[in-house]
């Protein structure tokens, strides 16, 4: 009923509010030499819409109430000014920063990412372009901070300072993401780099704006799929690029055109490769040499002159130990498309749009039985027409015979089909009367499905729709501004077939939060508040009985003990409800000119999502069987008692240091998170196979996989982050970054799959239309191990890049050519479930040319 109130208020304000007479504001905007700054954003708090400076630096914006001028450019300081409609021509001077300065979509409050109280890190522009992997995660591992889960290069989410799965929020232009990427480390995101414009990384807790689900962190994709600016006439570009390593080749194209304030905007991405090739490395078994003891003796030299269908040198038998060169079933085959349309007012901006995505990959490691290696590479990627989603509506007539063509008869290898619809609407009105400036509603519809095919079958298919708004009121009220919103999301999911571990269920959240701010002097003051009504139902069937029929024959009617099976399956109608308060207060000290010191303190609460709370079952992504918190292990039984849930609750503090003027500037940021009841898997000391259910682990059977249980207890992780640069001249710049994590239970226990530590340092140079980089990334050797953890070796990867900007035919283009892993080095991915399986690819050039017109 609130929810009615609020939008009808909101309505009737738009409608019937006074407006006072529009003027046209006209300026100038001039760097710090008195140049012109062309492309400047020149935005009026509480209008969607902004506009760009000339080449001479002018602008002319309407102006119809007392508001602020906020002026940005990348690598600039931000400006803000006040006006009003008689205010005169304005001359705006920009500070060049000297630390990437870009204005943060996820703030809500149109802050840089030198402003914000919180960490954050933003990477766009052609450096995204250029770096784009085919995952998040891989796209994004460079930055101090952020690490990768690795499940294979196409199957590879963002972990924040320690943190991913169900804390890690992943948005599209603030809205969730809605794929199955949370539930398991080899279920990809649907989130493509190259149609973004900028990726934004919120470091530690973001929930007052986006969720319990942020308890880590946010990463937003944005992208301009809803036109906010006038686009006059028209406008795109298109890239092609290949990688060698996986025989790789991508396409990207973009069209916008604009009139009158009517946008059309089209993007599209397809991507096509297969396996991808590595440094020979021991596969995993029960007798082999220590895979990283003598690996740069072996290392394969000459990854370019590998075919991909050459079968003779991809795996090697040396007694006991297998050999490989490449990982198996990595291939992927994608394509994308998003369409949008809006209309952009002086006060009012509408706009709705769809895209879709349809994409095939390889899921590694992902058996039912250990199958012959020596087929592994019969999947020969170049050819995977066969396989290829030609016509995804049909999968479920895929023949097994077009399977076994496709992968190798032998080889039960597991490939996911992925398909995504995805609506989302903008509506904002500027009212600028004295304390409104604006109203935004977002809304979004998706419909997911993420089915897992063996031999061409579906064996597994995951399915989630989610309908979510969010609606905003940018306000003034006296020295303070913010917003206050209201955020639903509703989310159906459901899984079913032989790797189901999870009951389907609905999962429902109404939210309303408050985030404001307020300058005393050279002190900016945030605080903000959120509280969350959490529900997640479930109707299942209790008792592990239910998911052995994948192992069990149909006729079994008694245990493995031979005595009368006494778990009767039992019908539970489950409702989780929790209500989720989050709270922040934040401060930004400017102590010098282009320096300042950031402090925030947050504390966050969440409910456990499905995997976490009613897992019960296989889980062959990760040779485990899963059990949920809400389980409980007797003897050789499972009972569903679920008990005293208590909310996971986060306590974080964040110290940041920054210097953004001159030549020489650094981001530092310390952290320090204290968890109370913190969901993390551990091993139970069981063993599960499907003939004789759960054992103890003395009672060992062929194929028998450990049963983890999720558990709750108090968890620190703290550590900090850095970035460096000195501009030695205006063509040659050095760079420092790198990270520090330690996370541990209160009892001293490590937490499980924590990344390395990491160190880089790169070498930028420029003369005119040319640029170089080579950077070297040290990831240090990781012993500090959970139960049942192995160590990871330390490694250093050697990365190059070169770019030539030119023109041909009135078309601006780049052409650039990036060198991977140079020294083809062999690492392994302590955060990754299947690091024996899948190292690192090697050596790697990717080739690319990008136009604009």
């Amino acid at each position: 009923m609130f929810k009615q109130s609020l939008i009808t208020f909101a309505i009737t304000s738009a409608i019937f509010s006074s407006q006072a007479s529009a003027a046209q504001l006209k300026g100038k905007v001039l760097d710090t030499n008195n140049q012109p700054v062309p492309n400047a954003t020149v935005h009026l708090h509480g209008k969607s819409q902004s506009v760009k400076t000339d080449i001479n630096g002018q602008f002319s914006i309407n102006v119809d109430q007392d508001s602020q001028l906020h002026v940005s450019k990348d690598n600039f300081i931000n400006e803000r000014i006040d006006v009003s409609p008689d205010s005169p021509y304005v001359t705006v001077k920009l500070a060049p920063s000297s630390v990437e300065s870009v204005v943060v979509y996820a703030s809500a409050l149109h802050k840089s990412n030198i402003e914000m109280a919180s960490p954050v890190a933003v990477l766009g522009g052609d450096e995204l372009k250029n770096s784009a992997k085919p995952t998040l995660g891989e796209t994004l591992k460079q930055l101090p901070g952020i690490n990768a889960s690795y499940f294979g290069p196409v199957s590879s989410s963002p972990i924040i300072r320690g943190l991913d799965g169900p804390r890690v929020k992943i948005t599209q232009n603030g809205l969730d993401s809605s794929d199955a990427s949370r539930v398991g480390p080899d279920h990809a995101n649907t989130n493509d780099s190259l149609a973004a414009q900028q990726i934004e990384v919120l470091r530690g807790p973001a929930t007052l704006l986006y969720g319990s689900g942020a308890i880590g962190g946010v990463v937003n994709v944005v992208d301009n799929r809803i036109p906010t600016d006038v686009i006059e006439g028209v406008q795109g570009a298109a890239e092609f690029s290949h990688d060698t390593n996986s025989n790789t080749n991508t396409v990207a194209a973009l069209f916008e055109a604009g009139n009158d304030g009517f946008n059309f905007h089209f993007d599209g991405v397809t991507r096509k490769g297969g396996d991808y090739d590595t440094p020979r490395f021991a596969l995993p078994g029960e007798e082999h040499e220590d895979h990283e003891h003598d690996h740069d003796e072996h290392a394969h030299d000459d990854h370019d002159d590998h075919e991909h269908g050459e079968d003779e040198h991809s795996e090697e038998t040396h007694g006991e130990t297998e050999y490989a060169e490449r990982v198996a079933n990595t291939f992927i085959d994608s394509e994308q498309f998003n369409i949008g349309t809006s209309f952009v007012g002086d006060h009012l901006t509408v706009g709705l749009s769809y895209g879709r995505i349809e994409t095939d990959y390889g899921i590694p490691a992902h058996s039912h039985e250990h199958h012959d290696h020596g087929d592994e590479h019969d999947h020969d990627d170049h050819d995977h027409d066969e396989h290829a989603h030609d016509d995804h509506d049909d999968h479920d007539d895929h023949s097994e015979d077009e399977h076994d063509h496709a992968h190798g008869a032998e080889e039960e290898s597991v490939f996911a089909r992925v398909k995504q619809d995805r609506w989302q609407a903008l509506f904002n009105y500027a009212l600028h009367n004295n304390w409104i400036e604006s109203i935004q509603v977002r809304a979004g519809f998706t419909d997911y499905e993420h089915s897992e095919i063996e031999h061409g079958t579906v064996g597994t298919t995951f399915t989630n729709e989610t309908t979510e708004l969010r609606t905003n009121i940018e306000h003034r009220l006296g020295e303070w501004h913010g917003i206050i919103g209201y955020h639903f999301s509703d989310s159906d999911y459901a899984a079913e077939g032989a790797e189901a571990f999870t009951p389907a269920t609905n999962t429902k959240t109404h939210a309303f939060y408050v985030l404001e701010e307020r300058r005393f002097g050279d002190v900016t003051l945030e605080l903000g508040a959120r509280i969350e009504d959490f529900a997640l139902s479930s109707n299942f069937t209790s008792g592990h009985d239910e998911h052995d029929e994948h192992d069990h024959d149909e006729h079994e009617e008694h245990d493995h003990e031979g005595h009368e099976d006494e778990h009767v399956a039992e019908i539970i109608d489950y409702t989780l409800d929790t209500t989720n308060f989050s709270a922040s207060i934040g401060a930004v000290y400017d102590f010098a000119e282009g320096q300042n010191v950031a402090v925030n303190l947050s504390r966050s609460e969440r409910a456990p999502l499905t995997a976490e709370l009613l897992s019960n079952g296989l889980h062959i992504a990760t040779s485990t069987y899963e059990l949920g918190l809400g389980y409980h292990i007797e003897g050789d039984e499972i009972h569903f008692e679920p008990e005293n849930i208590e909310q996971e609750r986060s306590t974080n503090l964040d110290i940041s240091l920054r210097r953004f003027i001159g030549d020489f500037g650094y981001t530092v940021n310390f952290f320090y998170n204290d968890v109370s009841n913190y969901y993390y898997q551990r091993n139970t000391g069981y063993m599960y196979t499907g003939e004789h259910g759960i054992e103890l682990a003395d009672h060992h059977h062929d194929g028998a996989l450990p049963v983890y249980q999720f558990e709750s207890a108090d968890a620190e992780l703290y550590g900090f982050e850095f970035d460096a640069h000195y501009q030695i001249d205006a063509r040659n710049r050095i760079k420092v970054f790198g990270d520090h994590l330690r996370a541990e239970l209160d009892s001293g226990e490590y937490l499980p799959r924590i990344p390395a530590n990491k160190l880089g340092t790169s070498y930028r140079f420029e003369l005119e239309d040319f640029s170089a980089e080579l950077s070297a990334t040290h990831y240090m050797t990781q012993d500090k191990l959970a139960q049942s953890e192995t160590k990871t070796d330390s490694y250093t990867l050697l990365n190059a890049s070169f770019s030539y900007d030119f023109s041909l035919s009135g078309v601006d283009l780049v052409g650039y050519v990036n060198v991977d892993n140079i020294t083809d080095e062999l690492g392994f991915v302590h955060s990754s479930f299947i690091k024996e399986q899948a190292p690192l690819p090697g050596r790697n050039f990717k080739l690319g040319i990008r136009g604009y017109f």
